[in-house]
């Protein structure tokens, strides 16, 4: 088994011990060995090479006279179970990006479009940065992009002469999006799934982020497809927050965002409920969306209520501005309701300088104080 260790599965990037490839050795008393090796699929590419390798490892043991190798099929149970562990490794081996270890990486997801998941990104990170939180906004709706209008901006991303980007500097927040790369919002980027994963990449380890952000929060694309399989994968620091709407099929829709998560090891921090209800000028609250559904998601999820976000004609308006609702209208119910996620957020979260022992007791220190 010590040898077999060191047979690589090409494609998963580890050792067909540790996922859970090898199902049987049997040992002959005339020194011949039979390795049982289980595939993925019963057509796998690499079938050739990994038995080479299985005979190569195994027949440079001591008293081995030959070594046979048996394939089988893995059975969905058992595709599931390698692949948890090929996901877990890839995080833990993660190769270093640009981004400070210590900033605090949040992802914001939802199941499908049109729930606000941009908008809840812009105003998330504008809630930060007024919280005095030195933040940055990731676009990685590669497709999609809709940040440099939610934000106001046309500047163009630039690089350095060692050819790293520079971020965007936006209302005191670092901004990235493949919308400050093209010519115009109206460009369509006419991308595949590999081509999404590698602009993630070179968005987490070719921009010169600050190394003094306390948060990045990273706008995801609808669904769980290339870019949130990459982001598991390049930040292994990420956690996510889910966006639904109050109706149900959205909230059926956001558990499947929650699930690919925690699959892929990445923790979920939270539910936000957008476009909770409208409050009319006579003080009446419309439920256009339905109730509870945030609330049914977190509890069938186990995980917080982070907020719930009334709707607010302001919110369409301020963003086509180019100017989110917490700074333009912070006295709405809305923006208020901006806020209260980004404190929780921060009670949920902290900014790692704060939870070293350093940082713990100057808290301390500050707390006992004389006034």
């Amino acid at each position: 088994m010590t040898a077999l260790k060191g047979v690589l599965d090409p494609e998963l990037g580890s050792d067909i011990v540790d996922l859970g490839m090898v199902q049987s050795v049997s040992l002959s008393p005339d020194g011949s060995v039979t390795v049982g090796v289980a595939l993925t699929v019963a057509a796998c590419p690499m079938r050739d090479r990994i038995e080479d390798d299985v005979i190569r490892k195994v027949s440079a043991l001591d008293g081995v006279t030959s070594v046979n190798v048996e394939t089988r099929t893995m059975d969905a149970e058992q595709r599931s179970a390698l692949m948890s562990v090929a996901r877990q490794q890839a995080r833990e081996h993660a190769e270093p990006t640009s981004v400070n270890p210590l900033t605090r990486v949040v992802a914001v997801g939802s199941g499908k479009g049109g729930v606000g998941k941009s908008s809840v990104s812009v105003n998330l990170a504008f809630s930060l940065a007024d919280l005095g939180h030195r933040v940055g906004l990731l676009d990685a709706d590669i497709w999609g992009f809709s940040i440099p209008r939610l934000v106001g901006t046309e500047e163009r991303l630039t690089a350095r002469d060692d050819r790293m980007i520079v971020p965007a500097d936006i209302g005191g927040i670092q901004v990235v999006s493949t919308g400050l790369i093209v010519e115009s919002e109206d460009t369509a980027l006419m991308w595949r799934g590999l081509m999404l994963s590698k602009a993630l990449e070179q968005f987490l380890r070719q921009v010169s982020w600050s190394a003094d952000l306390d948060y990045l929060i990273i706008d995801l694309p609808p669904g769980t497809g290339d870019v949130q399989m990459a982001l598991s994968r390049l930040a292994p620091q990420a956690e996510l927050v889910v966006v639904t709407t109050p109706q149900m099929a959205a909230q059926k829709v956001a558990a499947r965002v929650a699930d690919m998560a925690r699959r892929s090891f990445l923790p979920v921090l939270g539910v936000i409920e957008n476009m909770a209800g409208f409050t009319c000028e006579h003080g009446t609250t419309y439920h256009l969306f339905g109730e509870g559904g945030g609330t049914r998601l977190a509890g069938d999820l186990g995980i917080p209520l982070l907020g719930r976000i009334p709707l607010d004609p302001h919110v369409v308006s301020d963003g086509d501005a180019g100017s989110p609702i917490v700074r333009s209208h912070p006295e709405t119910a809305t923006a208020t309701a901006f806020k209260d996620v980004a404190a929780r957020l921060i009670d949920a979260l902290p900014p790692a300088g704060q939870e070293t022992c350093t940082g713990r007791l100057a808290r301390i220190l500050n707390d006992v104080a004389p006034n």
